[in-house]
């Protein structure tokens, strides 16, 4: 109760002070028409998305509970995501993305349950379906369909059966979406739907001094966080090293897709701080030592200066 009051006060405090975050560019028509019903940085829409949040940090713990990756029971993966959630500014208004994540965590229990089996042909279409209708939020996620194939390989769940279910998953929400759409207006240029819009151009100088240094700071505490991940990692039973390592793919996956859809960056966020919590948990979690306790009361420190420097004007 105490995070979730302090996280709301960093919430709400954002919005009070005027630290409104820029509306991402927007090429879905459901994202449009949710937009239209809550105005972003409008008090209704901060909520909205704090509640998600915490219906996404009570999944995210679900998950862990069921699939044990981290192999004790632990605060902390609930805490640092519901933590940067408070601290990333661009996350509050981004109600469509958080609805993504919800289908997202969803989508990991099936395909997580997966493991050694390679006839869990229900289970691939329900993961694959869940990802899919969340691409209809966020277009560009549709690239995680190839990026749970290789989870398949990981998971020793790949086969015929999977991936032609998993294709299946895949199709159903975007036909039934765009037949829809058909039916409203036949007219309708239906090849609209797969425009996807990229801009890789990385321009460092479009970064804050501040930023750099926070963004360089939290890659340093996940590298440091992976050194410990992987020096227990024999400690792991296979099936819980196999997770890690497809949580870890995940994360390269939308780091990657963030820098491609440098546009729609913010929308990924809520899916980084996801697999972010999970990885970076992990060690502080189950390596009890003095260096892991510093490096942790370090990444709190971070994110309070760097929630306090949203105040500070130069």
């Amino acid at each position: 109760m105490l995070l979730v009051g302090l996280c709301f006060v960093l919430w709400i405090s954002a919005y009070v002070g005027g630290h409104y975050a820029t509306v991402p560019m927007q090429s879905s028509n459901i994202v449009k028409v949710l937009q239209s019903f809550l105005l972003p940085n409008t008090l209704l829409s901060n909520l909205v998305a704090f509640v998600f949040t915490l219906l996404n940090a009570f999944l995210l713990t679900q998950l862990n509970n069921k699939f044990t990756i981290i192999r004790t029971r632990t605060f902390l993966p609930i805490f640092i995501f519901i933590f940067l959630m408070s601290t990333w500014n661009e996350t509050h208004i981004a109600n469509g993305s958080h609805l993504a994540l919800t289908f997202f965590i969803i989508s990991l229990f099936f395909i997580l349950s997966m493991f050694h089996d390679r006839n869990a042909s229900e289970q691939a279409f329900m993961g694959c379906l869940l990802i899919s209708f969340s691409s209809i939020f966020i277009n560009p996620l549709i690239f995680i369909i190839p990026v749970y194939w290789i989870g398949f390989m990981m998971l020793q769940s790949f086969s015929i059966r999977t991936l032609l279910a998993s294709i299946l998953g895949t199709l159903t929400p975007w036909v039934l979406y765009l037949s829809i759409h058909y039916f409203l207006n036949p007219n309708i240029d239906l090849m609209q739907f797969f425009k996807i819009y990229t801009n890789i151009e990385l321009d460092l100088f479009s970064f804050s001094l501040v930023n750099l240094i926070y963004i360089g700071s939290l890659a340093i505490v996940m590298i440091i966080s992976l050194v410990g991940m992987f020096s227990i990692y024999n400690r792991d039973a296979i099936h819980t090293r196999n997770k890690l390592n497809f949580l870890l793919l995940l994360l390269i996956s939308f780091l990657i897709l963030s820098l491609v859809f440098k546009n729609q960056f913010s929308l990924f966020l809520p899916f980084i701080a996801l697999q972010y919590s999970f990885l970076v948990s992990h060690p502080f979690s189950l390596k009890q030592n003095n260096f892991y306790n510093i490096l942790f009361i370090i990444f709190c420190v971070l994110n309070i200066a760097f929630i306090i420097s949203k105040y500070i004007t130069i």
